[in-house]
C-alpha cells in the first residue's frame, strides 16, 4: 500500500479499534490455480496475549468456496475497510478565492498481513459461529444465539463451512483525511460530509482530520 508518512496509521491499538469497528473484511489469497482471489467476510480480531504475534483473525467460508481445495495454509492479505467519501472542490474556501482545486477521496483502511490456515473442525467452527453470533447479536434488545436454533440444524449448518484462521504478521494502517490541508479546509469538509452527505460527526471527523492540528 501507498503509505505516505502523513497519512500512515502506526499505533497497535488504532489498527485494532478499526478492524473492530468495521469487521467486514476482504480476503485476498491466491486460488489454487494461481489467480488472485478475493472474498469478502466478517473476521473477529483476536489479540495475542503473549505479544508473539500482532494477533489473529477468525471467521468461516463456505465449503464450496475454491480456497478450500487449496494448501492448508497460504499467505493472505485482509482489508478492512473503514469510512470513506467523495470530497468535492466545491466545499473548498479556495474554490472562491483562486479556483486552483481538484476533487480527492478520503479514506481510513487497515490491511493485514499473515498466514492464513483452514480449520475443518467441528467444535472449532461451533465456537466461533458462536462467537461471531454473539458479536453481531449483542447490542440488539433481543439478541438471537445459536442455541435458539435446533442442534441438528446448526451441525448441518456447520458441516456446510470450513474455518479460517489467520496469524497476523504485519499491519498497515492509512488514513488519508485531508490532515495536511489549512484549518480552514478541514473545517470546511467536515460541513461537507455532515450537512451534504449526512455524515456522522465522528465520521466526519475521521474523514475530514479536524482533531489534527
Amino acid at each position: 500500500m501507498y503509505q505516505p508518512c502523513q497519512f500512515r496509521i502506526e499505533e497497535r491499538a488504532v489498527l485494532q479499534e478499526i478492524i473492530d469497528g468495521f469487521p467486514f473484511a476482504t480476503l485476498i489469497t491466491h486460488s489454487p490455480d494461481g489467480a488472485l482471489s478475493a472474498d469478502h467476510l466478517p473476521l473477529l480480531f483476536e489479540p495475542d496475549t503473549s505479544e508473539r504475534t500482532l494477533g489473529t483473525l477468525r471467521g468461516h467460508i463456505a465449503r464450496a468456496n475454491p480456497l478450500t481445495g487449496g494448501p492448508a495454509t497460504i499467505d493472505a492479505l485482509a482489508i478492512f475497510h473503514g469510512p470513506q467519501a467523495y470530497v468535492t472542490p466545491s466545499w473548498y474556501p479556495a474554490k472562491r478565492e483562486h479556483g486552483k482545486v481538484v476533487p480527492t477521496w478520503n479514506y481510513q483502511v487497515v490491511h493485514t498481513h499473515g498466514r492464513l490456515r483452514l480449520i475443518d473442525d467441528a467444535d472449532w467452527l461451533r465456537a466461533v459461529v458462536g462467537a461471531l453470533t454473539e458479536r453481531f447479536e449483542g447490542d440488539r434488545d433481543d439478541p438471537w444465539s445459536i442455541d435458539d436454533a435446533p442442534p441438528a440444524y446448526i451441525e448441518t449448518m456447520c458441516r456446510a463451512i470450513v474455518g479460517i484462521e489467520l496469524t497476523i504478521e504485519r499491519l498497515e494502517g492509512k488514513r488519508k483525511a485531508s490532515q495536511h490541508k489549512p484549518l480552514g479546509e478541514r473545517a470546511a469538509i467536515l460541513r461537507g460530509l455532515q450537512e451534504e452527505y449526512g455524515y456522522t460527526a465522528q465520521d466526519a471527523v475521521c474523514l475530514s482530520g479536524t482533531d489534527v492540528n
